[in-house]
């Protein structure tokens, strides 16, 4: 039994042929022929005897003459929000210009400008949303150090972070912490 092949299965098989650019010529000027109702709604192409199966994408009907690269809008990336594991609340101070160019409780080398943290007993690595209550502007920190060991305080941030709250200026603040996962 023969079996038939496909126009694109014949393409395929001759591709690199010279054959393949004349049946792609012939079956495009049989679809666009003078007098077809579909010609009109196609750019027109100039005859090229190099036309292959590659150049379909110059087939495609032109839907707007004044804007031929018309972009369409792209969806933003949402980014997945961390869960949130547990809520406290208390006293943050932060620490910062004595402590430059130490070691963290993690071994860590301590810098200016970092959003780190210190807390008592969250695992080092731990990601957590610092919400300052008195004016609402929060950043994310890692713990990488241990404390604070003063008073009531929950947390012990570091300078940029402590700058991002706006706690530099009063030394402490009551903050709302979120442990995220």
């Amino acid at each position: 039994m023969r079996g038939t092949f496909s126009l694109g299965a014949l393409a395929l098989l001759l591709s690199g042929s010279a054959m393949v650019p004349a049946i792609a010529e012939s079956s495009l000027a049989a679809s666009l022929a003078p007098g077809s109702s579909r010609a009109s709604d196609y750019e027109a192409l100039p005859p090229s005897p190099d036309l292959a199966i590659r150049d379909f994408d110059r087939l495609l009907p032109v839907k707007d003459q004044s804007n031929p690269t018309l972009q369409l809008p792209i969806a933003p990336q949402l980014e997945a929000q961390p869960r949130v594991v547990s809520v406290t609340s208390g006293q943050a101070s932060w620490y910062g210009p004595g402590f430059y160019g130490g070691r963290t409780a993690n071994g860590e080398v301590f810098r200016q400008g970092t959003f780190t943290a210190a807390h008592r007993h969250l695992p080092f690595g731990t990601k957590v949303r610092v919400t300052n209550l008195s004016n609402g502007r929060s950043a994310v920190v890692r713990i990488n150090d241990r404390g604070p060991f003063h008073g009531h305080r929950v947390i012990d941030l570091a300078h940029g972070a402590a700058n991002e709250l706006g706690v530099v200026s009063s030394g402490i603040a009551r903050v709302k912490l979120e442990v995220l996962q």
